[in-house]
């Protein structure tokens, strides 16, 4: 289940000579724009500033960096924002990886916007993925200069797409109908239907819609296509995974982690679901491995296993193949055990029975001797080592979030964020030591802004197990107030609050408000424990609850500047359903509460959603099967308690949440009398990732805010 993430951050308090309060006149137009009504500003060049939305909309991201095969040089991606065309647009960048080097600078020219790199085996040429042939294709840019050369000029868009070891071949993932048996007819297909008149779609089983999009048919498909001496690719690939009824790699959020090459590079190993009518409610991905030409079938390697087998890896001998798997069927929040397959026997063995962690992707050491991986940890999400033989695990790199890391040899590159800093690159050794940072991306734009001091604190929660959350104090801290506060709830439910920096629900735009924000890591949340995380399933309205109250009672005993009788609680995905329980369940200390894309009605979730393995797991069945399951804990029932001010916020195109939950919640609202406003987006999904779209949700909020709490400004 995707969620939406909040964080929390204490502020650094101003120190000021001389200073001057300016007040805002128009309360209207300042609620609208999401403005604090009086400004205290130090009359000096570098007076302090809150963070705010439009700061974070326009900040550039830093992410997929890889290393050269010698270790020189470090590739990465640059998303930038053009707030007026109401998009991003994303670029390579290129920096030497020896310490004290020149500054990063752009490897595409102007105009050529490209993401995924990867480096040709060689180390001289970039392989990315552009659409400025006006769909996605491969590209191909030397690293010393000159114009970019197309690598792939195939009728439909390329998805992603991994490089041969041997540099002589590519392996592409492109979405296809069943029924063609070149590229080209599926490129006709498409212009076919949008020619169409009648738009009616006919469907015989379900799973007719995704994340944010109808299905048409096509799956995501393998292809391989040899590259020539000037490392173009041939013009009609080989497609290597005929006869598998599934998305390679998977939908919506898959990539090219899913599959891999062998060391001689004669054989592609692959994750894929292969559920036919059951797929909207299996979890059993399996990995197969092909020939790269396509002259054999794809082979089911892990056919035994009836739950989640991902992302295959080779041993550099080519006879292992190293995977994540989980255990039980039907639950994507599992964990994710490290396995280690011998390809000629068929026998597997776990590699980190005792690790109680789930692993992220995996990336093997030279020597072969190690798994590098990431995983959540106790608020964070660190990179970790992982000895193959004995299993133990050691965590090499913390201190906030890194999703992506590169190796090669003893060079170690990462991107990590923090609650009081966007992603930025760090260089170490593979054993963690002697981490220096390498970009320095945002510094102008947030030089003068005072992010909110954060602490992470721990309770007693539900059975007596120790819990956490973070507290993090208002921009404008100063010692001896008391704030209002904003209670944030996390989705998932299988999610955590993380030390990061989030471009949706960021924590330090609620500090910057004047706010001070307290987030728990109830039952449920990764990261503490499979069985922490476990707890939650079948429990969603009494043991997060209880962890949450409890949480709630402990934060403002142990922090006394939060002030419990002004505050607000914040929810969306499960957060939003936990708001609308608590707007029947728990309502005297709120005096409002802010729902997006929540869950209202659980028994009608269970029949409308796209994912059904997701909601017959947490709820014991099917609707008809166990229908106390949905019924137990469905926020529905207990409108007749509903009294607190709340703001739904929903979207059209959210086919996880349907719009109807949060239209439904709103009628409740305005039939019982009870103040409420709906905030309505007809072209986002389950995120509002859209600039423009992003500055209006933060205002509105902060505007509902406003209305009900007391910020101290």
């Amino acid at each position: 289940m995707q969620l939406l993430a909040v964080h929390v951050v204490a502020a650094r308090p101003s120190s000021p000579r001389k200073t001057t309060m300016t007040c805002l006149r128009s309360l209207p137009l300042l609620l609208l724009a999401g403005l604090p009504l009086c400004s205290i500003a130090a009359d000096n060049d570098s007076a302090p500033r809150p963070f705010v939305v439009r700061t974070l909309v326009n900040l550039d991201r830093v992410s997929s960096p890889i290393l050269s095969p010698d270790g020189h040089h470090i590739v990465f991606a640059l998303r930038q924002t053009d707030y007026a065309a109401n998009k991003g647009f994303s670029s390579l960048w290129i920096e030497d990886a020896a310490e004290g080097n020149q500054a990063p600078r752009r490897l595409l020219a102007n105009g050529m916007g490209g993401n995924s790199p990867a480096f040709y085996p060689n180390g001289n040429d970039v392989y990315f993925i552009s659409s400025k042939s006006g769909i996605d294709q491969v590209w191909r840019q030397p690293i010393a200069g000159g114009a970019a050369v197309q690598v792939t000029h195939y009728p439909v868009d390329v998805n992603n797409f991994k490089l041969s070891p041997d540099g002589k071949s590519i392996a592409v993932s492109i979405d296809v109908f069943a029924d063609c048996n070149d590229l080209d007819c599926t490129r006709k297909k498409l212009l076919e239907t949008a020619a169409n008149k009648a738009t009616g779609k006919l469907f015989d089983r379900i799973f007719i819609r995704h994340w944010d999009a109808w299905s048409d048919g096509r799956r995501s498909q393998l292809f391989t296509a040899a590259l020539d001496d000037k490392g173009r690719a041939a013009a009609e690939p080989v497609l290597v995974t005929r006869g598998i009824d599934g998305d390679v790699p998977s939908k919506p959020f898959g990539d090219n982690t899913e599959y891999n090459w062998s060391p001689d590079s004669k054989t592609l190993a692959f994750d894929v679901r292969i559920a036919g009518k059951s797929e909207p409610w299996s979890t059993n991905f399996d990995i197969y491995s092909v020939p790269a030409d396509g002259s054999a079938a794809p082979r089911n390697r892990t056919e035994a296993n009836k739950a989640w087998d991902a992302g295959p890896v080779f041993s550099a001998d080519g006879r292992t193949l190293y995977y994540s798997a989980m255990k039980r069927p039907g639950f994507e929040a599992d964990r994710f055990a490290l396995m280690a397959m011998d390809l000629a026997s068929g026998t597997t063995r776990e590699i980190d029975p005792a690790w109680d962690r789930s692993a992220g992707g995996i990336t093997l050491s030279d020597d072969g001797r190690t798994i590098y991986t990431t995983s959540d940890d106790m608020g964070e999400h660190a990179l970790f080592a992982v000895d193959i033989a004995s299993g133990a695990a050691k965590k090499i790199a913390g201190g906030g979030t890194i999703d992506e890391f590169d190796m090669v040899g003893d060079a170690l590159v990462f991107a990590r964020a923090n609650l009081k800093s966007p992603a930025q690159l760090f260089m170490a050794h593979a054993d963690g030591s002697a981490v220096r940072q390498v970009t320095h991306f945002n510094e102008d734009k947030l030089k003068d802004v005072a992010f909110g001091d954060f602490e992470q604190f721990h309770f007693a929660g539900w059975n007596g197990d120790t819990v956490y959350g973070y507290v993090i104090k208002p921009w404008n801290y100063q010692p001896g107030r008391k704030y209002p506060v904003a209670f944030l709830i996390h989705g998932g439910p299988q999610g955590s609050w993380l030390n990061e920096f989030h471009y949706r629900w960021n924590p330090q735009t609620y500090t910057g408000q004047g706010y001070a924000v307290v987030e728990i890591d109830f039952h449920g949340s990764t990261g503490y424990g499979q069985a922490f995380t476990d707890a939650i399933s079948q429990h969603w309205g009494d043991r997060p609850l209880e962890d949450l109250q409890k949480g709630w009672a402990a934060a403002l005993q142990q922090f006394p500047f939060l002030d419990g009788n002004d505050a607000c609680a914040l929810g969306a995905s499960y957060g939003g359903y936990m708001t609308y329980w608590i707007a029947g369940n728990w309502t005297t200390p709120w005096k409002c509460l802010v729902d997006h894309d929540g869950v209202f009605d659980n028994r009608m979730m269970g029949y409308s959603t796209e994912e059904l393995w997701f909601a017959e797991h947490e709820n014991g069945g099917t609707p008809w099967e166990n229908p106390q399951g949905y019924e137990q804990f469905n926020p529905i029932d207990y409108v007749k308690n509903w009294k607190v001010p709340m703001l739904v916020i929903h979207s059209q195109h959210d086919f996880r949440i349907p719009v109807e939950q949060g239209i439904a919640a709103f009628t409740a609202l305005q039939r019982r009398g009870i103040e409420s406003k709906f905030l309505y987006f007809p072209d986002e999904s389950h995120w509002v990732q859209k600039p423009q779209n992003s500055v209006l949700w933060h205002d509105t909020v902060n505007a509902w805010l406003k209305e009900h709490l007391q910020p101290s400004q």
